[in-house]
């Protein structure tokens, strides 16, 4: 998926390192990347206020200083991804994903 909006950062921040993107491999993994941002997912895949829905940790590093969070995204409107991300001790900001 391509991240294509967040509340928090503008466009121009979002492919500063790479394509911001949210990826879910397998059963339990998972890669987000935005800004310089890059973290691996730990995924659990259940319901959110009735739709299906995947909630995440992660951790990684953002501008090579460890990090981490979680957060969870789901199916909204015009099939896109929409979601929270949460950094530990940090900012938090809703996305929206388009099919990369």
């Amino acid at each position: 998926w391509r991240i294509v909006e967040m509340d928090v950062w503008d466009s121009d921040f979002l492919d500063l390192v790479e394509e911001a993107h949210l990826t879910f491999q397998g059963k339990f993994d998972g890669e987000i990347a935005f800004g310089a941002l890059k973290g691996f997912l730990d995924v659990r895949y259940g319901t959110r206020d009735g739709s299906a829905c995947a909630e995440f940790s992660w951790e990684g590093h953002d501008e090579n200083d460890p990090s981490c969070g979680r957060g969870w995204a789901m199916i909204g409107t015009a099939g896109r991804l929409v979601g929270h991300f949460y950094i530990h001790n940090g900012d938090d900001s809703g996305f929206v994903c388009e099919r990369g």
